[in-house]
Protein backbone atom coordinates (compact mmCIF):
# COMPACT_ATOMS: atom_id res chain seq x y z
CA UNK A 1 0.00 0.00 0.00
CA UNK A 2 1.86 3.43 -1.21
CA UNK A 3 2.82 5.57 1.79
CA UNK A 4 2.21 2.97 4.52
CA UNK A 5 5.61 1.80 6.31
CA UNK A 6 5.59 -1.94 6.55
CA UNK A 7 5.14 -2.23 10.10
CA UNK A 8 1.93 -0.30 10.65
CA UNK A 9 -0.65 -2.24 10.71
CA UNK A 10 -4.15 -1.21 8.76
CA UNK A 11 -6.96 -3.17 9.08
CA UNK A 12 -8.80 -4.54 6.07
CA UNK A 13 -12.10 -2.49 6.50
CA UNK A 14 -9.92 0.50 6.69
CA UNK A 15 -10.61 3.83 4.06
CA UNK A 16 -7.78 5.68 2.94
CA UNK A 17 -7.69 8.60 0.88
CA UNK A 18 -5.33 9.41 -1.75
CA UNK A 19 -1.42 10.64 -0.69
CA UNK A 20 -1.85 9.16 2.80
CA UNK A 21 1.37 8.57 4.99
CA UNK A 22 1.50 5.88 7.61
CA UNK A 23 4.35 5.33 9.83
CA UNK A 24 6.10 3.00 11.66
CA UNK A 25 3.92 0.54 13.72
CA UNK A 26 1.10 2.57 14.08
CA UNK A 27 -2.41 0.96 13.71
CA UNK A 28 -5.66 2.11 12.16
CA UNK A 29 -8.53 0.27 12.95
CA UNK A 30 -11.40 -1.36 10.40
CA UNK A 31 -13.92 1.11 11.02
CA UNK A 32 -11.64 4.31 10.33
CA UNK A 33 -11.75 6.41 7.48
CA UNK A 34 -8.97 8.98 7.13
CA UNK A 35 -9.50 11.94 4.02
CA UNK A 36 -6.61 12.62 1.56
CA UNK A 37 -3.03 14.05 2.51
CA UNK A 38 -3.43 13.17 6.19
CA UNK A 39 0.01 12.29 7.63
CA UNK A 40 -0.03 9.68 10.40
CA UNK A 41 3.60 9.16 12.51
CA UNK A 42 4.60 6.37 14.09
CA UNK A 43 3.54 4.63 16.60
CA UNK A 44 -0.36 6.01 16.41
CA UNK A 45 -3.10 4.30 17.32
CA UNK A 46 -6.62 5.38 15.65
CA UNK A 47 -9.61 3.58 17.02
CA UNK A 48 -13.16 3.02 16.56
CA UNK A 49 -15.63 4.32 14.58
CA UNK A 50 -12.88 7.64 13.78
CA UNK A 51 -13.47 9.90 10.88
CA UNK A 52 -10.62 11.82 10.21
CA UNK A 53 -10.24 14.86 7.23
CA UNK A 54 -8.01 16.30 4.39
CA UNK A 55 -4.17 17.02 5.23
CA UNK A 56 -4.50 16.46 8.87
CA UNK A 57 -0.43 15.99 10.86
CA UNK A 58 -0.93 13.30 13.45
CA UNK A 59 2.28 13.07 15.52
CA UNK A 60 4.01 10.31 17.13
CA UNK A 61 2.05 8.20 19.92
CA UNK A 62 -1.26 10.28 19.60
CA UNK A 63 -4.68 7.95 20.46
CA UNK A 64 -7.48 8.87 18.55
CA UNK A 65 -11.31 7.61 18.69
CA UNK A 66 -10.44 5.18 21.19
CA UNK A 67 -13.40 4.04 24.04
CA UNK A 68 -14.54 6.86 26.64
CA UNK A 69 -12.83 7.39 30.21
CA UNK A 70 -16.18 6.92 31.34
CA UNK A 71 -17.63 4.73 34.39
CA UNK A 72 -21.15 4.35 32.25
CA UNK A 73 -19.73 3.25 29.13
CA UNK A 74 -20.96 -0.22 28.37
CA UNK A 75 -19.33 -0.74 25.22
CA UNK A 76 -22.14 1.22 22.60
CA UNK A 77 -20.72 2.57 19.49
CA UNK A 78 -19.73 5.93 19.13
CA UNK A 79 -18.15 7.96 17.03
CA UNK A 80 -15.29 10.88 16.45
CA UNK A 81 -15.35 13.07 13.95
CA UNK A 82 -12.11 15.11 12.88
CA UNK A 83 -12.32 17.96 10.47
CA UNK A 84 -9.19 19.11 8.05
CA UNK A 85 -5.88 20.77 8.62
CA UNK A 86 -5.44 19.89 12.02
CA UNK A 87 -1.84 19.39 13.59
CA UNK A 88 -2.44 17.29 16.50
CA UNK A 89 1.18 16.21 18.50
CA UNK A 90 3.05 13.74 20.21
CA UNK A 91 0.83 12.19 23.20
CA UNK A 92 -2.64 13.62 22.37
CA UNK A 93 -5.64 11.92 23.19
CA UNK A 94 -8.89 12.24 21.49
CA UNK A 95 -11.82 10.11 23.16
CA UNK A 96 -14.92 8.96 21.45
CA UNK A 97 -18.34 10.11 22.30
CA UNK A 98 -20.93 8.55 24.67
CA UNK A 99 -24.63 6.79 24.22
CA UNK A 100 -25.63 9.25 26.93
CA UNK A 101 -25.32 12.48 25.15
CA UNK A 102 -23.99 12.92 21.53
CA UNK A 103 -22.76 10.05 20.75
CA UNK A 104 -19.83 11.64 19.17
CA UNK A 105 -16.46 13.63 19.95
CA UNK A 106 -15.97 16.37 17.13
CA UNK A 107 -13.02 18.70 16.04
CA UNK A 108 -13.31 21.37 13.59
CA UNK A 109 -10.66 22.24 11.36
CA UNK A 110 -7.27 23.96 11.29
CA UNK A 111 -6.75 23.14 14.94
CA UNK A 112 -3.25 23.08 16.40
CA UNK A 113 -3.55 20.32 19.46
CA UNK A 114 0.28 20.35 21.20
CA UNK A 115 1.71 17.50 22.93
CA UNK A 116 -0.08 15.57 25.88
CA UNK A 117 -3.59 17.49 24.80
CA UNK A 118 -6.72 15.63 26.09
CA UNK A 119 -9.91 16.00 25.07
CA UNK A 120 -12.83 13.39 26.18
CA UNK A 121 -15.69 12.29 24.89
CA UNK A 122 -18.58 13.87 23.50
CA UNK A 123 -16.24 17.51 23.51
CA UNK A 124 -16.81 20.07 20.66
CA UNK A 125 -13.92 21.80 19.20
CA UNK A 126 -14.55 24.77 16.69
CA UNK A 127 -11.89 25.38 14.15
CA UNK A 128 -8.62 27.39 14.64
CA UNK A 129 -7.76 26.57 18.00
CA UNK A 130 -4.93 26.28 19.82
CA UNK A 131 -4.14 24.08 22.70
CA UNK A 132 -1.08 24.36 24.18
CA UNK A 133 1.11 21.35 26.05
CA UNK A 134 -1.05 19.26 28.92
CA UNK A 135 -4.23 21.36 27.92
CA UNK A 136 -6.83 18.73 29.21
CA UNK A 137 -10.98 19.44 28.65
CA UNK A 138 -13.25 16.96 30.72
CA UNK A 139 -15.96 15.32 28.97
CA UNK A 140 -18.92 16.95 27.08
CA UNK A 141 -16.83 20.46 27.16
CA UNK A 142 -17.56 23.22 24.20
CA UNK A 143 -14.89 25.34 22.86
CA UNK A 144 -15.23 27.77 19.96
CA UNK A 145 -13.40 28.96 17.24
CA UNK A 146 -10.06 30.59 17.86
CA UNK A 147 -9.88 30.05 21.38
CA UNK A 148 -6.22 29.31 22.86
CA UNK A 149 -5.79 27.23 26.13
CA UNK A 150 -2.60 28.00 27.84
CA UNK A 151 -0.34 25.11 29.05
CA UNK A 152 -1.83 22.45 32.23
CA UNK A 153 -5.24 24.17 31.67
CA UNK A 154 -7.85 22.08 32.74
CA UNK A 155 -11.38 22.69 32.12
CA UNK A 156 -14.67 20.71 33.79
CA UNK A 157 -16.79 18.99 32.43
CA UNK A 158 -20.04 20.65 30.28
CA UNK A 159 -18.30 24.17 30.62
CA UNK A 160 -18.40 26.40 27.55
CA UNK A 161 -15.61 28.43 26.06
CA UNK A 162 -16.63 31.02 23.86
CA UNK A 163 -15.58 31.96 20.64
CA UNK A 164 -11.96 34.21 20.38
CA UNK A 165 -11.00 33.75 24.84
CA UNK A 166 -7.47 33.06 26.17
CA UNK A 167 -7.34 30.75 29.25
CA UNK A 168 -3.93 31.56 30.99
CA UNK A 169 -1.30 28.98 31.52
CA UNK A 170 -2.14 26.51 34.67
CA UNK A 171 -5.69 28.05 35.19
CA UNK A 172 -8.62 25.79 35.93
CA UNK A 173 -11.74 26.44 34.23
CA UNK A 174 -15.13 25.55 36.34
CA UNK A 175 -17.63 27.66 34.61
CA UNK A 176 -18.40 29.35 31.29
CA UNK A 177 -16.04 31.47 29.42
CA UNK A 178 -17.76 33.93 27.26
CA UNK A 179 -16.42 35.15 23.86
CA UNK A 180 -13.75 37.57 23.83
CA UNK A 181 -12.73 37.05 27.42
CA UNK A 182 -8.87 36.24 29.04
CA UNK A 183 -9.22 33.96 31.87
CA UNK A 184 -6.43 32.75 34.39
CA UNK A 185 -6.35 31.49 37.92
CA UNK A 186 -7.81 28.93 39.85
CA UNK A 187 -10.22 28.83 39.97
CA UNK A 188 -10.09 30.73 36.35
CA UNK A 189 -11.70 34.70 36.75
CA UNK A 190 -12.09 37.33 34.17
CA UNK A 191 -9.03 39.19 32.85
CA UNK A 192 -9.93 41.35 31.07
CA UNK A 193 -10.23 41.31 27.12
CA UNK A 194 -8.35 39.55 24.26
CA UNK A 195 -7.64 42.49 22.51
CA UNK A 196 -4.33 41.24 20.85
CA UNK A 197 -5.94 38.24 19.29
CA UNK A 198 -8.80 40.07 18.02
CA UNK A 199 -6.42 42.66 16.64
CA UNK A 200 -4.47 39.48 14.88
CA UNK A 201 -7.63 38.06 13.65
CA UNK A 202 -8.35 41.15 11.53
CA UNK A 203 -10.90 42.90 14.12
CA UNK A 204 -11.59 46.44 13.23
CA UNK A 205 -10.50 48.93 16.23
CA UNK A 206 -14.01 50.30 16.46
CA UNK A 207 -15.12 46.31 17.44
CA UNK A 208 -12.90 46.10 19.26
CA UNK A 209 -13.28 48.92 21.55
CA UNK A 210 -17.08 47.80 21.58
CA UNK A 211 -16.25 44.66 23.07
CA UNK A 212 -14.18 46.81 25.64
CA UNK A 213 -17.39 48.86 26.64
CA UNK A 214 -19.08 45.22 26.60
CA UNK A 215 -16.71 43.40 28.84
CA UNK A 216 -17.31 46.54 31.45
CA UNK A 217 -20.64 45.99 31.44
CA UNK A 218 -20.56 42.48 31.81
CA UNK A 219 -18.14 42.99 34.43
CA UNK A 220 -17.69 46.24 35.87
CA UNK A 221 -20.67 48.50 36.10
CA UNK A 222 -22.05 46.42 39.26
CA UNK A 223 -24.98 45.14 36.71
CA UNK A 224 -26.94 41.58 37.20
CA UNK A 225 -26.34 39.42 34.77
CA UNK A 226 -29.82 39.88 32.84
CA UNK A 227 -28.96 43.80 32.84
CA UNK A 228 -25.87 43.44 31.74
CA UNK A 229 -27.22 41.11 28.63
CA UNK A 230 -30.20 43.46 27.91
CA UNK A 231 -27.58 45.92 27.47
CA UNK A 232 -25.28 44.05 25.52
CA UNK A 233 -28.24 42.73 23.35
CA UNK A 234 -29.01 46.48 22.43
CA UNK A 235 -25.84 47.31 21.70
CA UNK A 236 -25.52 44.29 19.68
CA UNK A 237 -27.97 45.74 17.16
CA UNK A 238 -25.03 48.53 16.11
CA UNK A 239 -22.81 46.09 16.20
CA UNK A 240 -22.94 43.09 14.66
CA UNK A 241 -19.47 41.41 16.56
CA UNK A 242 -21.27 41.45 19.88
CA UNK A 243 -24.19 39.56 19.09
CA UNK A 244 -21.82 36.20 19.57
CA UNK A 245 -21.26 37.37 23.13
CA UNK A 246 -25.04 38.04 23.71
CA UNK A 247 -26.17 34.66 21.84
CA UNK A 248 -23.46 33.07 24.58
CA UNK A 249 -25.03 34.89 27.10
CA UNK A 250 -28.45 33.65 26.38
CA UNK A 251 -27.59 30.16 26.79
CA UNK A 252 -27.67 27.96 29.97
CA UNK A 253 -24.83 26.26 30.64
CA UNK A 254 -22.75 26.54 34.12
CA UNK A 255 -22.83 30.19 34.29
CA UNK A 256 -20.07 32.51 32.95
CA UNK A 257 -17.00 33.29 35.44
CA UNK A 258 -17.18 36.45 37.32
Amino acid sequence: MPGVHPTAIVAAGARLGAGIEIGPYSVVGAAVSVGEGTTIGAHVVIAGQTTIGRNNRLFPFSSIGDIPQDRKYDGAVTQTVIGDENVIREFVSINAGTAQDRGVTTIGSGNWLLAYSHIAHDCVVGNGTTFSNNAQLAGHVVVDDHVVLGGFVGVHQFCRIGAHAMVAAGSIVLQDVPPFVTAAGYPAKPRGTNSEGLRRRGFSAADIAAIKRAYRTLYRNGLALNEALEQISADAQQVPALERLAEFLKTAGRGIIR
